[in-house]
């Protein structure tokens, strides 16, 4: 008796893998990506040298002093950079005429778009982590005490962080009419996130007499406030370096909590800026 076969179906968009490791081979070929991984492995071996991590800080000293500072410079870096190489993806492949020959190939548009997305987050991410870990695994070698649970929660931030401005990037991408209208409004969002951090969120709301209960809610929205904040607490239980901000925020929730809030809040964010962007890209006129 023969058993008619089952149709299976497909779990990933048809053409994802092909997209992602083209767009990867095409940027380990770029003289951009090495100068880009240069600029962070550059960055740990000048804070080596410099011996930050002999310096102390509210007790915390050796590799700690280090991760904290690194996290603060990604925070300034990351964000920008995802930005504004992100945002050229799509908008740039419909304007260079590329996009029509990549469609031409058995690929959906889905996989397409989730291609791009997963080979920027492989491209930009694992060079800030191997440099990341390769600070600690000298720290190891140079008898530093290192806290790799501390290192698994900032490389874990760090993912988040550059996956929620992915998302935005693609989604921006998406819906720009050109490559320098994309790169305009992704240097505007970033501006106007890093504008409403701390101290320029709370006197500008402060100013207009509004609840400072809901001031430090509403700079909780910002992903760039939640990732920095988070950096803190991990580095900083009690948050005695943000001031009277940290009363509420520990008050409110527990540092456990606040972690997890951390790492979910971004992540659902650029899941919802990704697929918002795929769902237009698939609607839209793409040529």
């Amino acid at each position: 008796m023969n058993i008619p076969a089952l149709n299976k179906k497909k779990i990933l968009p048809e053409g994802l893998t092909q997209i992602t490791m083209l767009e990867i081979r095409q940027s380990i070929r770029s003289i951009w990506f090495w100068a880009y991984s240069l600029l962070f492995g550059g960055f740990v071996a000048l804070m080596f040298i410099m011996g930050i991590t002999e310096s102390q800080i509210i007790g915390f000293v050796g590799l700690s002093r280090l991760m904290v500072t690194f996290m603060q410079i990604c925070m300034v870096i990351l964000p920008i950079y995802v930005l504004i190489t992100t945002v050229r993806s799509v908008v740039g492949d419909r304007e260079t005429n590329v996009m029509e020959y990549m469609l031409s190939l058995p690929i959906s548009l889905s996989g397409y778009f989730w291609g791009k997305l997963a080979s920027k987050f492989f491209t930009i991410y694992i060079p800030v982590f191997i440099a990341f870990l390769g600070a600690a695994i000298w720290g190891t070698i140079s008898d530093i005490d290192v806290s790799w649970n501390l290192f698994a929660l900032y490389s874990g931030l760090l993912a988040v962080m550059v996956f929620c401005f992915l998302g935005l990037g693609m989604l921006i991408s998406v819906l720009a009419s050109s490559q320098n209208q994309a790169t305009s409004v992704a240097f505007i969002s970033w501006l106007f996130l890093v504008a409403f951090l701390d101290l320029i969120l709370m006197g500008f709301m402060l100013k207009m007499r509004m609840n400072a209960d809901m001031v430090i809610g509403l700079g909780m929205l910002n992903p760039l406030q939640v990732f920095r904040t988070a950096v803190l607490v991990l580095f900083d239980p009690q948050l005695t370096v943000m001031g009277p901000a940290s009363y509420y925020i520990l008050d409110t929730v527990s540092r456990g909590v606040f972690i997890a809030f951390a790492v979910v809040y971004p992540l659902f964010l650029g899941f919802l800026f990704a697929i918002i962007g795929n769902r237009r890209f698939n609607r839209k006129d793409i040529l």
